[in-house]
């Protein structure tokens, strides 16, 4: 079988971005390293020399394929995506994705500013046609892993179109990689009933239900826990807000269980209760999640990544080359939009037809 035009068997060339993240490259090495060893990849670590080859003169990577490809800093999180990009030019992020564009390696993976990371894609490697903007998604609940949200925080502002795209998206997403059949897409409102929700969700309702996907209805906050949904779609602002809350829920619940149940169980199962408990309500961060709709395989991770997350990150990024989500995101967009053009020309056509009468 092949893949983007490659043998399934050769290995996956992973551009990792070694200085992003709260911990790179300590961590960011670490579990590059930790990576090569449960996936069958060819790893081209990208950053400063000096710090990152002294992480990687700590392992053994002998008869590993390990590149290390210079840059020159990095962009972090407080800094404006688009005025770091042209005043640091050489940073481990866009020499990273430079190297998707050029075709040597395969996808780029990177625990740093999502900005940045954004910005560098879509300058980069551009956007599929029909696309205004990209956006993040993927299962962002431990207790719900098969449940995919869009947008999960790159788009606060988002017309009906780019939904539908959206929910495009994420449904190829959950079929390619999650393998689920006939994704059900849910439009996330304030009530299951179709005239619930404000002018955005109630026109995007229209588009979603005209098309080919397998469009459900309105579904509520509480769906995300209930399986109705395979793929929810929002816009970036309310979903980001519901990551931030579950992110702080999950924090909060910690604190508050171990202090009821501190005494009555041993440090080490009140340990374990407390982060299972933060784990189930917080985004699975032993995966990172896909960057959708730029031509071009990126995988984000978050920033407070340690090395088993790194490691994580780069095998849905292997997994997302293996099953070749960018052309089929690619070939179910084509589709949407040729759907919105027939749809638009046939009531063009209908229109005309009723003023001559």
């Amino acid at each position: 079988m092949s893949v983007n035009g490659r043998s399934d068997d050769r290995p996956v060339r992973v551009a990792m971005d070694a200085m992003g993240g709260d911990f790179g490259p300590k961590e960011t090495v670490k579990g590059a390293i930790e990576a090569l060893g449960n996936d069958n990849i060819e790893l081209i670590l990208v950053g400063d020399q000096e710090p990152v080859q002294a992480e990687l003169d700590r392992y053994d990577t002998t008869g590993r394929s390990v590149t290390l490809v210079p840059s020159v800093d990095k962009i972090g999180d407080d800094e404006h995506p688009i005025r770091a990009l042209r005043s640091k030019p050489k940073a481990s992020i866009l020499v990273a994705t430079k190297l998707v564009k050029s075709g040597d390696a395969d996808v780029v993976v990177s625990m740093g500013s999502t900005g940045a990371s954004m910005a560098s894609s879509v300058f980069l490697l551009g956007l599929m046609d029909g696309l205004e903007r990209p956006c993040l998604g993927g299962p962002f609940l431990g207790v719900a892993p098969g449940t995919v949200m869009v947008d999960a925080g790159s788009n606060m502002d988002c017309r009906p179109a780019l939904m539908l795209s959206f929910a495009a998206l994420g449904s190829v997403f959950a079929h390619r990689f999650l393998g689920i059949e006939n994704p059900r897409i849910g439009l996330l409102s304030v009530g299951a009933e179709e005239a619930k929700g404000n002018k955005q969700v109630q026109e995007s309702f229209a588009l979603l239900k005209e098309s080919h996907l397998n469009f459900i209805g309105n579904v509520e906050g509480m769906d995300f826990f209930t399986g109705r949904a395979d793929v929810i779609v929002c816009d970036g602002f309310v979903g980001n807000i519901l990551m931030k809350f579950a992110e702080g829920l999950g924090g909060a619940l910690s604190g508050f269980v171990q202090e009821r149940l501190a005494g009555s169980l041993s440090p080490q199962d009140l340990a374990k209760i407390s982060d299972d408990l933060w784990q189930t309500t917080n985004m699975p961060r032993t995966m990172g999640g896909p960057l959708f709709g730029v031509n071009g395989a990126v995988v984000l991770g978050h920033g407070s990544c340690e090395a088993s997350g790194v490691a994580g990150a780069i095998h849905t990024a292997v997994r997302y080359v293996r099953v070749g989500l960018v052309d089929s995101m690619r070939e179910e967009l084509s589709q949407i939009h040729k759907n919105q053009q027939t749809a638009s020309e046939g009531s063009g056509a209908a229109a005309k037809v009723k003023a001559k009468n």
